[in-house]
């Protein structure tokens, strides 16, 4: 106990300018972990409801009744999923322009893949969110920290030329200070960095499950469309 008390009489004892590099890294650091738990709950409720969704869809479902419970789920104001959010893009114009009757068959194929490409990248955004400021948190703070450090160790310095007789104690709260903003550098950006590369990679393998699901999913479209040209799906 007497060394956390030592530690915060070090930080309350520092200089104003290492104060407020301090400061920023603790900011930086709390943030950071919020945006660490919130893109963890986004991206596992993504994979969540991705993985009911693909069970759903290839259990052999009529094609409209899911586009009907998704519609209905939407007016009940429950949140549907980043591929269930493709499927319903792509159908939707699908069925709106075949409905409309006398359009080529590749002019509503071509509606339908723009509708799911354009899905595809806001449900992509919504995946990477906040995920450039892990990254700027991760590759800045460390050198955050290590201006904290040049300021303490600068004020060691000065502190020592200013004495007759060198000692330890003249330079060891200063030199501490300095290597505190050091560990506070490190303790924000480490964090940072490891969420960030463990979530790009779940972001690229969800956004990959997407991708292709929309392609398979335009397999089928195109396979109805050509097979039953005058039928509503």
């Amino acid at each position: 106990m007497g060394e956390s008390l030592n530690v915060w009489e070090l930080i309350a004892g520092a200089t104003t300018a290492v104060q407020l590099v301090m400061l920023t890294l603790m900011s930086a650091s709390v943030t950071s972990w919020v945006m660490i738990i919130q893109r963890w709950m986004v991206l596992s409720g993504a994979e969540k409801s991705m993985f009911g969704f693909e069970k759903r869809f290839w259990s052999g479902m009529d094609l409209s009744q899911l586009f009907r419970e998704g519609s209905s789920q939407q007016k009940d104001n429950k949140p549907t999923g980043g591929m269930e959010n493709i499927f319903r893009a792509g159908f939707k114009e699908f069925m709106r322009l075949r409905q409309q009757g006398g359009i080529d068959s590749e002019v509503i194929m071509g509606g339908a893949q723009r509708a799911m490409r354009v899905a595809y990248s806001r449900e992509e955004e919504k995946l990477e969110k906040n995920l450039t400021f892990l990254a700027t948190v991760g590759s800045v703070t460390p050198y955050i920290g290590l201006f904290g450090t040049v300021i303490g160790i600068m004020n060691s310095f000065i502190s020592l030329a200013s004495q007759s007789q060198a000692s330890l104690q003249v330079v060891a709260p200063g030199i501490a200070e300095a290597l505190i903003a050091t560990a506070m550098g490190l303790f924000a950006a480490i964090p940072a960095v490891v969420a960030y590369n463990r979530y790009s990679s779940r972001v690229e393998s969800i956004t990959n499950n997407y991708s292709t699901f929309a392609e398979e999913f335009s397999s089928i479209l195109h396979r109805q469309l050509y097979s039953n040209p005058g039928k509503q799906a």
